[in-house]
């Protein structure tokens, strides 16, 4: 084969670089310009940290943007992985992954760690001390030799659908795999399980080494135990160049372009069916959970067979069945409900058409945001009245609404006593209630002592006119909501938030005071308080609540006559005010949708939208 035919293969190249760019616009010029007129086509992400490239293309075109790179000294020392492939056809892979045209984006994160972006992220000058393909071997493969190897542990810094493919693994040698939907999900993991690490020597690795940058930084962070932090340099795919055979890693190396995995010579397959448990290991079908979206392994003999819901393996452990698809309408899932599915629930979509493609290779996908409603409201009432704020997000999120669990009576208010010119009291013209099937059921979170749970079918008389204070009564029955809340996250779940309302505010602190108890059973990312006020329970008395939030209440001249302005001032100084951000509007007891205000909620919320992005 000549030079030049040799030349005109196709390939894929990949490389990151951490660097400080003052000037992002010139940066986004050059790539826009230089992988235009060399017909790259992919996904480049840049941010002021530095750039992060997965590209195809001819490999002389491939070569030339390399030589291109290379000429600024913002990318000295990059280390640039290209690779000769076949073309990407014009599939729904190609497309997932971003092989059918090219995408320049400036972004916050190259990767996103956390899933508070707001607190400040490690530094990246803290990172692990790098170690070559060579050398990461060395290490495993004197580790059954010395004394030292019961202090040694391997950390994959990769989400769960990945390690089911591949995964390093060294006799001897603790292997740690985190089972992750995400890679945002590994800081949770780390608070719940970092004793296992502490004190250990630590050798984590990842695709291409871009996540392990970040990660190492932040398990350095934590301090004294912490600091023997070691990355494979260059990840998987520099270790499969240099020991072909595949050395220490068994199975395949999932990659973010259309390529899908890449294996050594080793022809043993680690992968297995999802349903029928055969050796299975090709992602190609794209086969996701129904649940979360997540890429899970289906064998193309069940794939034939009647069409499924399929629960992935953390779905299942929350509790999530298996079962058969009723229809698919407009890009929307409906699944035919188990005997004991949740009734009481109101989605304004089932799922987005657009859903998570894994954290690395991501098309943008809406929020998922649980909506709670004030006392003496409803699902269907609260959907209405939040009509107006869904329309101005529909872009962004996807708001499902509940019923609480504590249904209440309907109260009859009687016309007020007034005197006559005469002194003498009378009352205005007496006017029956409605007729009960005219009247909606109306729930709350909390209830006042004394509530014996029965709503009667009858109209009952209020002990007196309303009270806008009686709220500061409502204390009992949080635990009752709680575990209705647990239920409604297993089976209807998982959700990007919470919002809640007045009450339904109250119940979100709560449920945000005591965010690390239930982590596994309500699951979330940031928390929106509408005229919301700290529930009298003892519970609330946490200390400062680091949860991500957002507090939306009228300011000192508003006019919300429902939820003093002091109680949501007050709720609002228990969170962190590093992660917290206040909206103060001039309105009454509603969630103002005009600008300025809707344009700080959406603010808030873009912080969170898991943009596309290619990792390594």
């Amino acid at each position: 084969m000549s030079g030049d035919q040799d030349t005109d293969r196709y390939g894929v190249l990949l490389y990151y670089k951490y660097s400080q760019i003052s000037n992002l616009n010139d940066i986004v010029d050059f790539y826009e310009s230089n992988c235009s007129s060399l017909a790259l086509l992919g996904r480049v992400r840049i941010s002021s940290h530095g750039v992060n490239v997965t590209v195809g293309g001819k490999l002389s075109c491939l070569e030339r943007h390399i030589e291109a790179v290379k000429a600024n000294s913002l990318f000295e020392g990059t280390d640039f992985k290209l690779a000769t492939c076949h073309r990407p056809l014009n599939d729904k892979v190609a497309k997932e992954c971003g092989f059918t045209s090219l995408s320049v984006r400036i972004v916050k994160e190259l990767v996103t760690l956390g899933s508070n972006p707001i607190l400040k992220l490690p530094e990246i000058s803290n990172a692990g001390k790098h170690l070559s393909a060579i050398e990461f071997h060395s290490v495993l493969q004197n580790a059954d030799k010395e004394s030292s190897a019961n202090n040694l542990v391997l950390l994959d810094a990769r989400n769960l659908y990945e390690t089911r493919i591949g995964k390093f693994h060294a006799p001897n040698v603790e292997t740690l795999d985190p089972e992750i939907r995400q890679y945002s999900d590994l800081p949770s993991w780390f608070e719940d399980n970092g004793e296992q690490l502490k004190g250990k020597n630590i050798l984590m690795y990842c695709t291409g080494g871009i996540r392990c940058e970040m990660a190492s930084a932040f398990i350095r962070s934590k301090g004294a135990g912490f600091e023997n932090v070691f990355q494979l340099f260059g990840g998987i795919q520099r270790y499969l160049e240099q020991f072909p055979n595949g050395g220490f890693f068994k199975g395949k190396n999932f990659v973010f372009d259309h390529r899908i995995s890449v294996g050594s010579s080793d022809p043993n397959i680690v992968g297995t069916c999802l349903l029928c448990g055969c050796s299975f290991d090709n992602y190609s079908p794209r086969c996701r959970c129904t649940y979360c979206r997540m890429l899970v392994l289906v064998c193309s003999s069940c794939q034939q067979k009647e069409a499924a819901v399929y629960a992935c393996e953390l779905c299942q452990k929350q509790g999530k069945a298996v079962g058969s698809l009723q229809s698919i309408e407009f890009g929307e899932l409906k699944s035919s409900p188990p005997d004991n599915e949740f009734q009481n629930v109101s989605s304004d979509a089932v799922f987005s058409s657009q859903m998570p493609c894994g954290d690395d290779v991501r098309c943008s996908r809406k929020l998922r945001i649980l909506c709670l409603h004030g006392f003496r409201q409803n699902a269907s009432s609260f959907k209405g009245r939040t009509a107006s704020l869904a329309k101005k997000l529909k872009k962004i999120t996807e708001f499902v609404f509940i019923d609480a669990p504590h249904e209440l009576p309907f109260i009859y208010q009687p016309p007020a006593r007034r005197p006559h010119v005469d002194c003498v009291t009378t009352s205005l013209p007496s006017s029956p209630p409605p007729t009960m099937e005219k009247c909606t059921r109306k729930f709350a979170w909390f209830v006042a002592p004394g509530f014996d749970g029965t709503c009667g079918g009858d109209w009952k008389v209020a002990d007196g006119p309303f009270d806008p204070l009686q709220y500061q009564n409502q204390t009992e029955g949080y635990d009752i909501s709680l575990t209705h809340l647990k239920t409604v996250f297993s089976q209807e779940g998982p959700f990007d938030g919470i919002l809640g309302f007045s009450q339904g505010a109250a119940m979100t602190a709560f449920i945000s005071a005591q965010q690390e108890k239930l982590r596994g059973e309500i699951d979330f990312r940031f928390v929106i308080l509408c005229s919301g006020f700290a529930a009298r329970v003892e519970e609330m008395d946490c200390g400062l609540i680091k949860c991500p939030s957002l507090h939306i209440f009228g300011n000192d001249h508003g006019r919300d006559r429902q939820i003093a302005n002091q109680a949501s001032r007050e709720l609002a100084s228990i969170y962190d005010a590093d992660c917290s951000v206040i909206v103060r509007h001039d309105s009454g007891h509603i969630i103002p949708t005009r600008s300025p205000y809707i344009d700080d909620i959406k603010d808030f919320l873009k912080r969170f939208l898991r943009k596309e992005s290619g990792a390594m």
